[in-house]
């Protein structure tokens, strides 16, 4: 039997059991593709991140729901450079360089209330096509669906559809049928699904969100996502405020209808036509334990 030890951190919280898990194995230059897709299927963990040798790049990092693998994962980035760095394995630098699958993306590292806080820049914002009649696969009315700003599907390494919700309320009704999500996204079937309102329950936050996982991936609910609040903050320089220049930073609260309550830091600058996206988080150790490997 083959045993491999996988760490468990949360991301976007400081007290575990909160946020968004993922899960992390050091060792991943050892495993084949299939061995860390059935790593990641045996976690069971929205992403499990396996750190590599780059060329381009200080490291690589490859991610993967139980289902398949993904171009770029916020929570999964923040939770692999924070154990790497914790661990004593990326030395005294406090920027690196990370390769993925979305490209090359710059991380750093800073501190904060003594806490450690990463962040990462994520690929360039990119929007397309526009989807309607969603609300009942996500267990909600039509009418609790924004008109006024459009549903479309955003991403910045990830794809994803954004639905503007009216009302906060409407986040605890939510019962996603994911299933019936590729018939509908019939643009981008893979697509997951991020309903968002600008109605928050903390009072420092200024976006909530939910975030439904493309069945594909094995998974229902993502408790708090990286590149999806990503979108978020260009979604909301692009359609919420088209005038906007310069910089803004958003605070954007995930997880409370499944007890993982999380925060991602957005920040957004554009300059004419250039829009750049940077996620901030921070994550705790959990535990660490062994899946073993079919032969």
């Amino acid at each position: 039997m083959r045993k491999i030890t996988v760490y468990h951190y949360d991301a976007f919280s400081k007290k575990a059991g909160k946020g968004n898990p993922a899960g992390v194995v050091l060792n991943g230059e050892q495993l084949t593709d299939e061995e860390m897709q059935e790593t990641a299927l045996k976690v069971g963990f929205n992403e499990t991140a396996f750190p590599l040798p780059s060329d381009v790049a200080d490291l690589r990092i490859r991610f993967f729901t139980p289902g398949h693998e993904m171009k770029l994962c916020g929570h999964a980035t923040i939770a692999t450079v924070y154990a790497l760095k914790t661990k004593g394995l990326l030395a005294d630098k406090t920027e690196w360089t990370i390769e993925t699958n979305a490209g090359t993306l710059p991380v750093s590292l800073h501190t904060m209330d003594n806490d450690l806080l990463l962040t990462m820049q994520q690929a360039s914002p990119a929007f397309n096509g526009s989807v309607k009649n969603l609300a009942n696969s996500i267990g909600l009315n039509e009418n609790e669906i924004r008109e006024d700003i459009p549903v479309v599907y955003g991403s910045t390494g990830t794809w994803t559809l954004l639905i503007p919700i009216k009302e906060l309320a409407s986040f605890q009704k939510m019962k996603p049928d994911t299933k019936r999500f590729p018939a509908i996204l019939q643009e981008n079937t893979r697509a997951s699904v991020h309903p968002f309102c600008m109605e928050t329950i903390d009072p420092e936050a200024d976006m909530h969100a939910r975030h439904f996982s493309s069945p594909y991936s094995g998974t229902v609910e993502d408790a708090v996502t990286g590149t999806a609040s990503g979108v978020m903050g260009a979604y909301y320089a692009t359609y919420m405020n088209p005038d906007f220049a310069g910089s803004l930073q958003l605070l954007v609260e995930q997880g409370h209808e499944v007890g993982k309550d999380g925060r991602v830091l957005v920040d957004v600058s554009r300059k004419k036509e250039i829009c750049e996206i940077m996620i901030s988080g921070n994550a705790v150790f959990v535990k660490a334990f062994d899946v073993v490997l079919d032969e």
